[in-house]
């Protein structure tokens, strides 16, 4: 009993009710008339399009900056390898790689200046991220239709100019991952084996990070900065790594997003990616002072699962659709509940 309730402190109860209450949706799901297997491959590609996004936050939380409320930094950068990618007509695999390789150094001078930034606002990491995310989504709102992009394929058809708000990747790079090495089970199983293969390699990618000289200095730098002072690390540069590395992985997150979804959404659409993320690493067992590859992977795929299954089973049985709800309660819930539970870790 004593090991029970040991391992319910350490794991959290609100991810042992989560994990229960998502059994118990896939169980009650037949029996009103939701496909298990469909709604389990809905899960599975959820988990695929999110988990870079989700792993872009660990880099600024081990290195004490707490949670990256700023991601739409490295999403702006995604959407730009993207769009650049597009206008110079790069498809297929060379258009999605094509895609990582513009964004990346895009991302990492961005990241750079926003890292800068953070380390003159210590202690107000979150706040100030969220303002920055905010305004630079605002001012890229305004360049999207300045920037001198004229591929027929993003452009507004009426003017000749200005990204349309969303662009379709179907002649470009659209479910190119997705389809890679695809297994199919019946009429509504799809296992995104491309996709979530990518998402691993790159959360194996930042595991090996961390056992760097470099990822042990960060992760030093967050748990004891004084200690870490006291060993000679500078403190502001590996702040500022962590967050170039947290703003590059956003960037490439968006863009698996987007060949999974099949469009590209410009304009005020980054604004709302942060939040999800940030829930799915907490509800993962992360605090704003440590996070691990395990909370990505569990909380990626336990806050997608909620969010495919509750909207489901509840819509069919009150005829109604909650949808936009249970995913706002769940997602605020999640991030209040763990920013007022500061020194709780699951490690």
């Amino acid at each position: 009993m004593l090991k029970i309730k040991e391992f319910a402190a350490d794991f959290g109860w609100p991810r042992i009710i989560i994990f229960f209450f998502l059994i118990t949706l896939f169980i009650v799901a037949p029996f009103v008339g939701v496909s298990i297997s469909m709604s389990l491959s809905d899960t599975l590609n959820r988990f695929g399009q999110n988990a870079i996004l989700v792993l872009a936050l660990v880099p600024m939380v081990q290195a004490g900056c707490g949670l990256n409320f700023g991601l739409p930094v490295g999403i702006i950068a995604g959407l730009l390898g993207a769009t650049i990618a597009m206008q110079i007509g790069l498809t297929g695999w060379f258009g999605f790689f094509g895609a990582v390789a513009i964004c990346l150094p895009i991302a990492a001078v961005f990241g750079w200046l926003y890292g800068q930034l953070l380390n003159k606002v210590k202690g107000e990491e979150m706040t100030i991220a969220m303002y920055v995310g905010f305004s630079l989504v605002t001012f890229f709102s305004i360049l999207w239709l300045l920037l001198p992009y004229s591929s027929p394929a993003m452009v507004w058809g009426y003017t000749g100019k200005g990204l349309r708000t969303t662009i379709t990747l179907d002649n470009f790079w659209g479910h190119i991952l997705n389809n890679f090495l695809a297994v199919r089970i019946g009429e509504n199983f799809v296992f995104p084996t491309g996709m979530i293969l990518f998402a691993l390699f790159c959360a194996f990618l930042v595991y090996l990070f961390f056992r760097t000289k470099t990822g042990t200095a960060m992760t030093a730098v967050g748990s004891n900065p004084d200690f870490a002072r006291a060993g000679g690390v500078s403190s502001d540069k590996m702040r500022t790594i962590s967050v170039m590395l947290s703003t590059m992985l956003g960037a490439v997150g968006i863009l698996v997003y987007q060949q999974s979804f099949g469009f590209i959404q410009m304009y005020q659409a980054p604004l709302f990616m942060a939040f999800p993320a940030v829930a799915a690493l907490l509800i993962g067992g992360a605090s704003v002072n440590k996070a691990s590859m395990i909370n990505v992977i569990v909380g990626t795929f336990l806050f997608q699962g909620i969010l495919t299954m509750t909207p489901s089973v509840i819509n069919s049985v009150l005829q109604t659709d909650m949808s936009e709800v249970i995913r706002i309660v769940l997602s605020n819930g999640m991030i209040l509940y763990a920013l007022t539970r500061k020194t709780k870790v699951t490690k």
